[in-house]
């Protein structure tokens, strides 16, 4: 293993056994409109993205938190290719607790014109009256 490696691993934040969440922790993690989309957006892709490439409409601050909340919540996996935070979704693993769900989750996703509640990820409206 090279040093880079070695530092990359080390800086990988831990992530839960998704036999160790719970269909509660899930839930709530989905409940946010920003959660939601980064999770569509990673499905979407069919590859692993870097945090700064997602389309979300906050801060890099609150965006951090949301991913933090997905990652506890064993939905994403989060590693550094060199200076780049990834982000995988867990959806092979996720689906042997959970069959269904996310796919689930993420057609109803599919079927909503505005791709997610229609706030902003803030609680406010985007859509203009």
């Amino acid at each position: 293993m090279t040093a880079a490696e070695r530092a990359g691993r080390e800086r990988t934040p831990p992530h839960p056994d998704i036999s160790t969440i719970t269909l509660q922790q899930v839930l709530e993690a989905l409940v946010d409109p920003v959660r939601r989309r980064i999770v569509s957006q990673l499905h979407a892709a069919h590859r692993d993205l870097a945090c700064g490439t997602l389309d979300l409409p906050v801060s890099k601050s609150t965006a951090t938190h949301h991913f933090h909340v997905l990652r506890e919540a064993g939905l994403i996996r989060q590693y550094y290719a060199g200076t780049s935070r990834m982000n995988a979704l867990r959806l092979e693993e996720f689906d042997q607790v959970f069959p269904g769900l996310l796919p689930a989750l993420l057609a109803q996703r599919d079927s909503d014109p505005h791709g997610d509640s229609g706030d902003d990820g803030r609680g406010r409206s985007r859509r203009r009256g």
